[in-house]
């Protein structure tokens, strides 16, 4: 493991974990009459193949935890759900560490998924299962699908990796593609549509165990560091009061009999507390390729 890939690592290990905190209470929850309108939490496509289904039973699970009505907003693209978080039409949403780290100043992490017992993740070079290919060297010419311009993993980090090794990211591919979603990326080598891909670790993981044969199809050429996982964010227009009620409930989903099942659905252990510092080394990134954030 890099010195680079270790600091990530520990910073998470030293972070609170869901053990650490109090399950929800029905005392922590704000009252109905206090909620006014519903609270708007945002969401790119889920990995699941009844995606619906699934947003409509984790919302109703929210609603009758926090005593609160919340309804899940989806939107395909990162930077429509960032749009609506800081324009004050979302209250919170599920965001990437990339677009976290380009507007800190106004979000406010809530809590952070755990996989496989941290809170974080890698970004997979992938290639297809027959592929002659061996490094991400050998995609050169070649086409190339990216998930999202605010995606970590599935931009920023591959970006970084060729401008690093003394390669224009702009000029290594023939011809490059957004799939906007991870899950679309891994079938699109799969397919054959492209010769390479950069993913998320843990939804090409958790692709596999809905569509298991996508595991002969596709593999890893290259993973990244650890990177911390994207967060759940509290955007300028929620009230402190419902912000300590969201993150009390999150932290206590994996107390739950029914929170548990729908993490589960998620391939998630639960929610933790994380300082800010977990996502350092993508903000360093962005900075080391002089991006800033968007208007």
């Amino acid at each position: 493991m890099t010195s680079w890939s270790r600091r990530t690592f520990i910073t998470g290990l030293l972070a609170l974990g869901p053990s650490l905190i109090a399950p929800a209470t029905a005392r922590s929850a704000p009252d109905r009459a206090d909620c006014g309108e519903a609270l708007r939490f945002g969401v790119t496509p889920v990995i699941l193949d009844n995606q619906v289904g699934f947003l409509n039973r984790w919302s109703s699970w929210l609603s009758a935890r926090l005593g609160c009505p919340v309804e899940l907003v989806q939107r395909t693209r990162y930077q429509d759900i960032l749009d609506l978080l800081l324009r004050e039409q979302l209250h919170l949403a599920w965001i990437c560490g990339y677009p976290y780290v380009q507007q800190q100043e106004q979000l406010e992490i809530l809590a952070v998924p755990r996989w496989h017992g941290q809170p974080l993740y890698r970004s997979e070079i992938i290639v297809a299962g027959a592929s002659p290919v061996q490094r991400l060297e050998d995609l050169r010419g070649g086409l190339f699908a990216w998930t999202d311009p605010l995606s970590n993993s599935g931009w920023l980090y591959p970006h970084f990796l060729l401008h690093d090794r003394g390669v224009d990211p702009d000029r290594f591919f023939r011809r490059s593609i957004f799939t906007w979603g991870h899950a679309r990326s891994v079938q699109a080598v799969a397919d054959g549509l492209v010769d390479g891909a950069a993913v998320d670790s843990y939804v090409r993981e958790t692709l596999l165990l809905y569509k298991p044969a996508l595991a002969q199809t596709t593999r890893v050429i290259e993973r990244s560091p650890w990177f911390g996982f994207p967060p759940i964010v509290a955007g300028p227009a929620l009230a402190a009061a419902h912000r300590s009620a969201i993150r009390s409930t999150l932290l206590g989903q994996s107390s739950d009999a029914a929170g548990q099942a729908l993490l589960a659905d998620l391939n998630l252990d639960g929610f933790s507390i994380e300082h800010p510092q977990l996502y350092v080394e993508i903000a360093a990134m962005a900075e080391r390729l002089q991006l800033r954030p968007q208007p």
